[in-house]
């Protein structure tokens, strides 16, 4: 029996508000407080310029520490099965 073949990864914008604390990072929310989830990286991406183009440009030119960042959303098997 073949195995049920994986989703495809989605990802969310997470950036770090307080460069003292290179623990702290948190999840992007839209205006109505929803995660920010792409179906492709390479629009998250894009996002994470758009709504922090200087810290992004910080990183780009490494004239800063990394303080945004996209990352997988990981999938829950036990919610797919509802």
């Amino acid at each position: 029996m073949p195995y049920p073949k994986p989703k495809p990864p989605k990802f969310k914008l997470q950036v770090q508000e307080d460069e003292t604390d290179h623990r702290l990072w948190h999840d992007v929310l839209d205006p109505r407080g929803r995660l920010y989830v792409f179906d492709k990286e390479a629009e998250a991406r894009a996002k994470l310029e758009e709504l922090f183009p200087v810290l992004v440009g910080l990183e780009r030119y490494a004239a800063g520490p990394k303080r945004t960042r996209v990352i997988v959303v990981a999938s829950d098997d036990e919610d797919e099965d509802r």
